[in-house]
């Protein structure tokens, strides 16, 4: 059951362009308690347009569970660490979930 916190979680979604790429990124930002969890799920294809030319690369998805309050920051540490000239960040914002789940991500994100 879900109930109302006065900070929210977050999930963030990013691609990168492989696993290795991805791991550096989710230990950087759990490590610094950014996030709470990073999921990499590989075999990702993407097919968008960059620079008038349709490209088709393949990459892995970040699924990063966080809170709303450290968005800013979180976003700012993804651009200092992402390869891509422009990455995919993506804030969706959780309306239920698990109560002692999305109490684990507090507990595991900021400073206590």
């Amino acid at each position: 059951m879900f109930t109302a916190m006065t900070d929210a979680a977050q999930l963030l979604l990013s691609t990168v362009p492989d696993r290795e790429t991805g791991e550096r990124i989710a230990a950087a930002l759990v490590t610094e308690r950014l996030a709470a969890c990073v999921n990499i799920l590989p075999g990702v294809t993407s097919i968008y347009e960059w620079q008038g030319e349709v490209q088709r690369d393949g990459e892995c998805l970040l699924l990063i569970k966080t809170r709303k309050s450290l968005y800013s920051r979180l976003e700012s540490r993804l651009l200092a660490l992402h390869p891509y000239e422009l990455p995919e960040l993506l804030a969706v914002p959780l309306e239920g979930g698990l109560a002692g789940y999305l109490q684990w991500i507090q507990d595991n994100t900021g400073s206590n």
